[in-house]
């Protein structure tokens, strides 16, 4: 039974990384593609800038599931994960769910702001590319959080 209970707790983290941080990048590229929707209907020309700004905010989805995949190799690979090491897993989980979901929204509203930038000067459209990627920088720090507390967990 403690088995059982092991393997729940362990998959539900890796449950809460993927999902947590794809809802993030959702949100993100979702506010994101509405902003940018306006401006590509008034100038059709600058929709390849639009999509790179729209693409940022969501790879914080794609580090929730690396770290998913990371952990799901973990778990699925061992015969029994003990309640302890299964929260570890858990705890291991949360730094990219959470901080992805925050920082996906927060890169989103960031991304918005240049898309503002792009319509009325085009030329300056590369400092809101800096202005999201410092939010990048903060996802990236919690995938590797997540990534450094899963490779020291064994089982």
């Amino acid at each position: 039974m403690m088995n059982v209970i092991g393997k729940a707790l362990a998959l539900l983290g890796a449950a809460l990384a993927a999902t947590l941080a794809c809802i993030g990048s959702a949100k993100g590229t979702g506010m994101t593609g509405e902003a940018g929707a306006g401006l590509v209907s008034e100038d059709p020309s600058k929709s390849g800038k639009v999509m790179i700004l729209q693409v940022i905010p969501g790879t914080q989805g794609l580090y929730g599931f690396v770290i998913f995949f990371l952990a799901f190799l973990k778990i699925s690979g061992a015969a029994e994960i003990s309640v302890s090491n299964a929260f570890e897993i858990f705890v291991a989980c949360l730094p990219i769910g959470i901080g992805g979901l925050i920082s996906a929204i927060a890169q989103g509203k960031v991304a918005v702001a240049s898309i503002n930038i792009l319509a009325k000067k085009p030329d300056d459209w590369s400092k809101g590319m800096i202005m999201c990627i410092v939010v990048e920088f903060y996802a990236i720090l919690c995938l590797l959080a997540s990534f450094l507390m899963l490779n020291a967990i064994a089982i």
